[in-house]
């Protein structure tokens, strides 16, 4: 085969080539892969800060509880675990606030009057959740995120 480009033209054309062909792994990721895990945290974003307000959960967790994540901060008893659950709940296109839906069948087991709210903004998004333990099904919602949220009637 006989080139009918001069050396330079050559070198240009398999400079060209070989920058298209090293962007093509970046193009051919599959989409659930690239949506396994939360985005990184970006300054824009804005930080990772929610109040916590319980009620009729016991002496000394009742309250008003601040707390940040990334770095873990604020008034709360135990702000590093409560970012730790916090983190480990995160998944991406998931809410690790989302309540029970309602078509769920639930266990009727009371587990006390404690109430909780939570407000804020967590990765980036708005949150304004509210718990109970009136099922067993809100009793595991609010046990999942101990110790964001307290523990009725052990440890605060």
């Amino acid at each position: 085969m006989v080139s009918v480009l001069p050396g330079a033209g050559r070198r240009l054309l398999w400079a060209s080539l070989s920058a298209v062909a090293s962007l093509v792994p970046l193009t051919a990721v599959p989409a659930a892969a690239a949506g396994a895990l939360p985005p990184p945290v970006r300054p824009e974003d804005g930080a990772d800060h929610l109040t916590v307000v319980v009620r009729h959960a016991g002496a000394g967790r009742d309250g008003t509880y601040e707390v940040s994540c990334h770095p873990a901060a604020g008034r709360h008893p135990d702000a590093a675990g409560a970012c730790q659950v916090l983190d480990e709940h995160t998944r991406w296109g998931r809410d690790p606030f989302a309540p029970v839906p309602p078509d769920t069948t639930c266990t009727m087991l009371y587990g006390g009057p404690a109430t909780a709210r939570v407000t804020g903004t967590w990765a980036g998004r708005p949150v304004d959740a509210s718990y109970d333990r009136s099922n067993g099904c809100e009793t595991g919602r609010w046990d999942r995120m101990v110790p964001l949220l307290p523990k009725p009637g052990g440890s605060a």
